[in-house]
C-alpha cells in the first residue's frame, strides 16, 4: 500500500471515529424520547403526524404486531412505488416524456426499493421521470432506511428489558427515525453537495455538439434486452458513431444525500456516484464514503447507551473495525498491484508483475486507485451499493472483497440497522458456541440464550445463503439465466454469483457485466431481494420479543464478558466460520479461480 493511500484510509478511518459518539448518542436520545432541542422544535409535527395516521404514540406493541405493521407499512410501499412506475408517461414531472416501465421491471424495481437494495435494471437518466425520482425511489430510500433503523432499535430494546412483553411503537419508531435522524442528516449534506456542484433542477436534458465524434462499440441485445452471442459463444458487438451528446438535468442531490446516508444505493445516473454531476469532487467523494458508514457505526453507539454499557458497543464496532480494515488492504493492495497480463505488454519486461499507478480500469481519473478501492469496498461493507468505480474491473482479488463481504452478511458496519441487529444475531450465536465449550448455559448481557432464540437467529443467518446459492444455481443452470452473461468462464459465473449476493443482502452494487434487465432476473432477483429482507426481519423481531420477556440474570464469576478482546475475536472467528463454510466453495468457483488464472 502507498504511502497517499495509507494517509487517506488513516483520514477517513479518524473522521469516522471522531463522529460515532456524537451521531450514536444523538440517535440514543431520539429513540428514548428524550427531550432534546431536535425533538422540542418538531415535536408539532410529530404529533400531527400521529393524529393524521390515527396512531397512540403511548401504546406500545408486542413483536408480532411490530412485525405485522412493519410488513405492511413495506407491502403499500411496495404497491405505491410501482403504480407511479407504471403511470409515469400520464404524470407531471417528466419533461423527457419517458414511457411507463415495463411490468417485471417495475415490480423489480419496487421491491428493490422498499428493501432498501436499490438494485437497477435500467439506466436512471434514460427511464425514469422526477416524479418518479423524487415521490418514489427518494422517499423510499428514507422509508427502507428507517425500517432498518427501528429492527435494530427493537432488538437493542429486548436486550435492554426484562420482565417486558412489548418491544416498542413501530410508527413512533418509523417517524422518530425519519423526521430527526434521516431528514436532517441529508438536508445538510444534500446542500453540502450543491456547494461541490451536484446537480439540483428540474431543467430538461440538454443536447450539446460534441467538437469530435464519438466511435464506440456495445454489446448487442435483442429486444427483451437479452446479449445476443455468435456460434461460437461470444457476445455479438455493435459499432456506433454519434457526435451528440445530452446532458442529464434533474433533482440529484437531494436524493444523492439520502442515497448514501440510509446506506440505498440507488443513483439518479446509470453511473451512479462514478458520474460528475453525481460526485464531482474529491472531497464530495470523502463526504458520500463518509456518509455511508456515519449512521451504521454511530447505532453502536446506540446500542451500548441503550443497554447501559458502552463498552458493548466499542466491542461491536471494534469488531467491524477488525473486518473491514483487513478486507479494505486486501481491496487496496490488489488493486495498487495491478494487473499482470498488462504488465507484460510493457517494454520494461524487468519492472516485473507491477502495473504503474496499478488497476485503473473501470475507475475515474479523479479518484484514483486507493480511493475507488475504499469506496467499493465500503459500499459493499454496508448495503448501500453506491459506486465510483466498476466492479466487474476489479482484479480477481479486488472483486473478491466486496463479493465476500456482502457474502458475510453485511455486518462489517452493514446498512442502517440491519447491519447492528445482524452482528448482535451473530453475537447470540457467538456466545452460544461459547456456552456449549464450557458447558454452561449461554448468555448474553444477562439474558440466557435458549431453544428459541438459537432458531430465530439460525433462519436470520440461514435464510441469505439459503436464497442467494440457490438462486445462483438455477440462474446457471437455465439459458434464461446464462444468456444474459457477456463473460464466459470464472468471470462470467461471478457476475451471476453477485447478482444474487448483492440481492440477497439488499446491496444493489453490480458487477455490471450482466443484462439484468430481463424477465427472468427481474422477477427472480425480486424475490430474492423480498425474502433476504423481511424473513430475517420477523426472525429478529421474535428475539427481540423473547429477549424482552426475559429476567435479567445476575453477573456471576461464571458470566462471560463481552466487552473484551476475547469477545471481539470470538465475535468474528463467528462471522467468518457461518461465511467461510457456507460461501467459499462457491467463491472457489469464480474470483479464486479467476486469480490462479491471471497469475499462473
Amino acid at each position: 500500500m502507498t504511502a497517499a493511500a495509507a494517509s487517506l484510509i488513516a483520514c477517513f478511518l479518524l473522521l469516522l471515529l471522531a463522529c460515532v459518539k456524537p451521531v450514536g448518542l444523538y440517535m440514543a436520545n431520539v429513540f428514548e424520547g428524550r427531550p432534546i432541542w431536535p425533538l422540542r422544535a418538531a415535536a408539532p409535527l410529530e404529533r400531527w403526524t400521529y393524529r393524521l395516521c390515527g396512531v397512540d404514540p403511548t401504546r406500545e406493541m408486542g413483536w408480532q404486531p411490530y412485525a405485522a405493521g412493519l410488513l405492511l407499512f413495506n407491502a403499500l410501499g411496495a404497491l405505491a412505488l410501482y403504480v407511479l412506475q407504471r403511470a409515469q408517461l400520464w404524470l407531471p414531472l417528466n419533461p423527457q416524456r419517458f414511457p411507463a416501465l415495463a411490468p417485471d421491471s417495475a415490480f423489480n424495481t419496487a421491491v428493490s426499493f422498499i428493501t432498501n437494495t436499490n438494485w437497477q435494471g435500467y439506466s436512471g437518466e434514460s427511464a425514469i421521470s422526477y416524479l418518479t425520482q423524487m415521490a418514489g425511489l427518494a422517499v423510499q430510500n428514507f422509508l427502507s432506511a428507517a425500517s432498518g433503523m427501528v429492527v435494530a432499535i427493537a432488538l437493542v430494546r429486548g436486550l435492554a428489558r426484562h420482565g417486558a412483553h412489548s418491544i416498542g411503537n413501530v410508527w413512533v419508531d418509523l417517524t422518530r427515525a425519519t423526521l430527526y435522524v434521516l431528514l436532517p442528516l441529508s438536508l445538510v449534506l444534500a446542500v453540502v453537495l450543491v456547494s461541490q456542484g451536484v446537480v439540483q433542477n428540474f431543467s430538461r436534458y440538454r443536447d450539446v455538439t460534441t467538437v469530435e465524434a464519438l466511435t464506440y462499440q456495445q454489446p448487442k441485445t435483442d429486444a427483451a434486452g437479452t446479449a445476443l452471442k455468435d456460434a461460437a459463444g461470444n457476445p455479438v458487438q455493435e459499432t456506433l458513431t454519434t457526435r451528440t451528446q445530452s446532458l442529464p438535468m434533474g433533482p440529484m442531490a437531494s436524493q444523492e444525500s439520502i442515497k448514501e446516508l440510509g446506506t440505498n444505493g440507488g443513483g439518479f445516473l446509470n453511473a451512479n456516484s462514478a458520474h460528475p454531476y453525481e460526485n464531482p469532487t474529491a472531497l464530495s467523494n470523502l463526504l458520500e464514503m463518509l456518509a455511508m458508514l456515519i449512521i451504521p457505526a454511530g447505532l453502536t453507539y446506540t446500542f451500548g447507551r441503550l443497554v447501559g454499557d458502552t463498552r458493548q458497543g466499542w466491542a461491536v464496532l471494534a469488531a467491524m473495525g477488525v473486518l473491514f480494515i483487513v478486507l479494505l488492504q486486501v481491496t487496496v493492495s490488489s488493486e495498487q498491484q495491478g494487473n499482470p497480463r498488462i504488465a507484460q505488454l510493457g517494454v520494461d519486461q524487468a519492472a516485473g508483475p507491477m502495473q504503474p499507478g496499478g488497476n485503473m480500469e473501470g475507475k475515474e481519473a479523479r479518484f484514483g486507485v486507493a480511493a475507488s478501492a475504499l469506496f467499493a469496498t465500503i459500499t459493499t461493507a454496508t448495503s448501500c451499493g453506491a459506486v465510483n468505480g466498476m466492479h466487474d474491473s476489479f482484479t480477481p482479488l479486488g472483486g473478491f472483497v466486496p463479493l465476500f463481504q456482502m457474502q458475510l452478511g453485511e455486518v462489517v458496519f452493514g446498512g442502517v440497522g440491519s447491519g447492528l441487529y445482524s452482528m448482535l444475531i451473530f453475537a447470540i450465536v457467538g456466545v452460544f458456541i461459547a456456552g456449549l465449550m464450557i458447558g454452561r448455559t449461554p448468555e448474553y448481557l444477562g439474558k440466557k440464550i435458549e431453544a428459541f432464540e438459537m432458531k430465530m437467529s439460525s433462519i436470520a443467518i440461514l435464510v441469505m445463503p439459503f436464497i442467494v446459492l440457490t438462486g445462483t444455481a438455477v440462474a446457471v443452470s437455465t439459458e434464461a439465466g446464462r444468456s444474459a452473461v457477456a463473460n464466459p468462464g470464472a468471470h462470467g459465473f461471478s457476475e451471476i454469483l453477485y447478482a444474487f449476493s448483492s440481492a440477497g443482502n439488499n446491496n444493489g452494487s453490480a458487477f455490471s457485466g450482466i443484462s439484468a434487465n430481463t424477465p427472468f432476473y427481474n422477477v427472480a432477483l425480486a424475490l430474492v431481494m423480498w425474502l433476504g429482507r423481511f424473513w430475517p426481519i420477523v426472525a429478529v423481531l421474535a428475539v427481540a420479543g423473547s429477549l424482552a420477556a426475559k429476567k435479567r440474570i445476575p453477573v456471576s464469576d461464571g458470566t462471560m464478558p463481552t466487552h473484551g478482546p476475547t469477545f471481539v475475536v470470538l465475535l468474528i472467528g463467528t462471522v467468518l466460520l457461518v461465511g467461510a463454510l457456507t460461501f467459499v466453495p462457491a467463491l472457489a468457483l469464480g474470483p479464486i479461480v479467476e486469480h490462479v488464472m491471471l497469475w499462473h
